[in-house]
């Protein structure tokens, strides 16, 4: 997804540790599993501009994970999801 690219990049310039950098774009790859499973399932959410999608996926945290994921799961992912949304908020649109 095209909007994720430039908040990695703002990430590796903070000089996160390896570990840190590759929960943020593990709990990416699953924000982007779920956009998509979202618009699988939702045929209307086709229709809406992803960059719209994404910022309501993050609004408060992240989306609820599939069933199965554990506690520590779920807050590592929503705290990725509320770093991108502030993110989203300081960029130009």
């Amino acid at each position: 997804m095209a909007a994720f690219r430039p908040f990695l990049d703002h990430l590796l310039a903070r000089r996160l540790s390896r570990n840190t950098l590759r929960k943020h774009v593990d709990n990416l790859w699953r924000l982007g599993g779920e956009l998509i499973r979202d618009v699988n399932t939702t045929p209307a959410l086709r229709k809406r501009p992803m960059a719209a999608l994404l910022f309501e996926a993050v609004e408060d945290g992240g989306p609820v994970l599939y069933p199965g994921d554990s506690e520590a799961a779920q807050r590592s992912f929503d705290s990725t999801c509320r770093k991108l949304r502030r993110f989203l908020e300081q960029q130009p649109h």
